[in-house]
């Protein structure tokens, strides 16, 4: 049985799993939202990273990459990693963070653009800096041609802080 996974943030440039196929597309009725906070890859529980998750808009589209898997442990791998008018493919899996704090403690929900921004240039972790994060998606996305909004304008934000030397408190 194939499984196929769509990917919205570091896997479209990171799958790190085996996979058999690989197809650039989107996926109707979400938006991607740097919401989710990362204290385990792009942040620490003391100062977390902001990662993305899906929220829904019913009028907007969110593209990523699906991945196929056939193999029993890329399967396996995948999911402990990861979490058009017709479809390409349908029955894709996609995780979606849950906005419930209960159920999600990490969730670090909206916020104010420079706020996001400045907690993603002081954020870093076992993966790396927050910045990269945002800045790997940004070049991910327009290499296929996607202009995410919300991407473009908190790379924009950070960069802004970045070069006006504003990057404290």
């Amino acid at each position: 049985m194939v499984m196929w996974v769509f990917g919205y943030g570091s896997l479209i440039w990171k799958a790190g799993f085996n996979y058999d196929d690989r197809l650039v597309g989107f996926i109707k009725g979400y938006r991607r939202v740097f919401y989710q906070g990362s204290t385990d890859h792009r942040g620490t529980p003391e100062y977390p990273g902001r990662t993305v998750t899906l929220e829904p808009a019913p009028r907007e589209v969110c593209w990523g990459v699906a991945y196929k898997i056939a193999g029993k442990e890329d399967k396996e791998t995948a999911l402990t990693d990861s979490m058009a008018l017709a479809p390409a493919v349908s029955g894709v899996m996609v995780y979606i963070a849950s906005p419930d704090r209960k159920l999600n403690p990490n969730y670090l929900g909206p916020a104010l653009l420079e706020e996001i921004a400045r907690q993603i240039i002081h954020a870093e972790g076992p993966s790396g800096p927050n910045k990269d994060y945002l800045f790997q998606l940004e070049k991910a996305l327009l290499q296929f041609g996607c202009e995410d909004k919300h991407v473009i304008e908190l790379a924009n934000e950070v960069r802004r802080i970045l070069a006006e030397g504003e990057e404290g408190d």
